[in-house]
């Protein structure tokens, strides 16, 4: 399976509202997804998406645990299933 990107990870997220400065995630990886706007919910709906589209599921702990679009990345490219 294909590595998640930045830009992919940001396409999935961009669906939920998000009221923060815009910064895309090739921009600002390491900013605060707050920081960028996203909440919880986000998160979790993000978490979906993933799992359905990636095939990795990311437990609640760790999910709480991944604060930037470059943390998330690195975790579920660590955690992709093998080709």
């Amino acid at each position: 399976m294909q590595p998640i990107t930045l830009r992919e990870l940001e396409d999935i997220m961009s669906q939920h509202v998000w009221e923060g400065d815009w910064l895309s995630f090739e921009q600002a990886p390491d900013r605060l997804f707050d920081e960028h706007g996203y909440d919880s919910l986000a998160l979790l709906e993000t978490h979906s998406r993933i799992k359905r589209d990636y095939g990795v599921e990311i437990a609640e702990d760790d999910l709480n645990r991944v604060r930037t679009p470059r943390e998330l990345v690195d975790f579920v490219n660590a955690r992709l299933p093998a080709a």
